[in-house]
């Protein structure tokens, strides 16, 4: 929906030749603001109103009514202008992926297909173009407000080391362990050769214990602490809970279920921990992939069945041994941070990617390269040449909590932001009853 129009100079000469109006006829739409070189008009007020009223009235909410509201719309549009406007500028634009890959998500949550969520707009009388410009746009006010937004904040490293601390804090308090725990005691006055004997024994009962001996039944066999003969389990218990000797090592470390603590030596003797279950905080274990991929974007010139057909003729050439897949990668991929690396994209978390990258990612067969696909970025061939698991939590948490000062910060930021581009701005607004004064 295209909320601004130029001043199209036809229209207004169309209406100086025009005989005299009749009773009948439709008026002319009025132009109720300038945003510096473009307009907003009555219609598109109107236009609005009508979609706020029929998505209030669906959720059972009611609207502001009269001037209150009229002086918000137009508020917004001036707004949305402003960033359409400096998106154009620096020519960013949402690609059709992009938009058709929002459009079905829309429909999707109707419990339709876009055919049949645009048959239905067209047989309650709206304009599918209009609703699929109005879509791009506000993708596109999106897009811009981030990109400008971004470069404004700046968090450093140690404001997330403080945040990451406090999420741990906080994790730390409703975390619980259930552990298995050996001790063998230490006589204080023993000499350097039985404490030797005993240091070797606990590596023993350690490399039992990795080779899948249950930790319960040497417990009852060879511990010297309090829960022996319960196979050594201490229950449930926070980290608060745990005794001091050796609530450290769980504060510290925050071990994730199955993992071994120890052996180690505090004044009690030697400890050898499991920890049997976890719940509450969880370590974060990640699927990561070693892949590589050639990416052609289509375009005015290059269709998207030619791109398509290229990515055909280099993925048979890679599998017939006439191509490399880094050379065709750093001659021809539209990927400039990774051609010329030969496509390399090194180890990641797939989630960082686009969906139809990322279930591609996970599912495709290590050294397979992938028939020709499209994600909003463009065309693919990808070939994953590796895979494996990693804990991620310490990444994870960094960020979480880059991402919650983030959000923390970002309302202020586009507040000011949108109040310096509106300075810089002309914007007229011809009727006065719709002026929202600053607060």
């Amino acid at each position: 929906m295209k909320l601004i129009k130029h001043i199209l100079l036809p229209l207004v000469c169309a209406s100086l030749l025009t005989p005299q109006v009749t009773a009948q006829s439709k008026p002319l739409d009025k132009i109720e603001a300038v945003v510096n070189q473009e307009v907003i008009l009555s219609s598109d007020i109107i236009r609005m109103q009508e979609e706020l009223q029929k998505r209030y009235q669906d959720s059972g909410k009611s609207l502001p009514s009269g001037d209150k509201l009229t002086r918000q719309i137009l508020d917004k549009l001036i707004s949305d202008r402003l960033q359409l406007q400096i998106a154009e500028r620096i020519g960013l634009r949402i690609n059709d992926a992009q938009l058709e890959q929002t459009l079905e998500e829309i429909a999707k949550n109707e419990g339709k297909t876009l055919e049949q969520y645009q048959d239905e707009l067209l047989a309650n009388g709206k304009n599918y173009s209009a609703f699929v410009d109005s879509i791009r746009n506000e993708l596109t006010v999106n897009e811009i407000r981030q990109v400008q937004v971004r470069r404004r904040i700046n968090i450093s490293d140690q404001e997330v080391e403080q945040m990451v601390k406090r999420i741990n804090e906080q994790g730390a308090k409703t975390t619980k362990y259930r552990f298995a725990h050996i001790l063998l005691k230490v006589n204080k006055n023993g000499s350097a050769e039985q404490l030797q004997a005993i240091q070797q024994k606990a590596e023993q009962l350690t490399d039992k214990i990795n080779s899948g001996t249950d930790i319960s039944d040497l417990a009852i066999e060879f511990s010297q602490g309090p829960k022996s003969l319960e196979g050594g389990d201490w229950g449930w218990r926070s980290v608060n809970e745990i005794p001091t000797a050796f609530a450290g090592e769980f504060a510290d470390k925050n071990p994730s279920k199955g993992e071994l603590i120890g052996p180690f030596q505090t004044d009690l003797g030697i400890h050898i921990i499991k920890v049997l279950d976890k719940k509450g905080s969880e370590n974060v274990m990640t699927e990561e992939v070693n892949a590589r991929h050639i990416l052609i974007k289509s375009n005015i010139i290059l269709s998207d069945k030619k791109a398509e057909q290229l990515l055909v003729k280099y993925r048979q050439g890679i599998i017939d041994g006439t191509e490399s897949f880094a050379d065709l990668a750093k001659q021809h991929s539209q990927d400039p941070g990774s051609a010329v690396k030969g496509g390399e994209l090194g180890w990641a978390d797939p989630n960082m990617y686009v969906p139809e990258f990322r279930d591609l990612a996970l599912s495709l067969p290590l050294g397979e390269i992938s028939a020709p696909f499209r994600t909003m970025h463009g065309w693919h061939i990808l070939q994953v040449m590796d895979k494996r698991e990693s804990d991620t939590t310490e990444q994870a948490t960094k960020q979480k909590a880059y991402g919650i000062i983030f959000k923390q910060r970002f309302p202020a930021e586009v507040y000011a932001w949108m109040n310096e581009i509106r300075q810089e701005a002309y914007i007229k607004i011809n009727n006065p009853n719709y002026i929202i004064e600053a607060q």
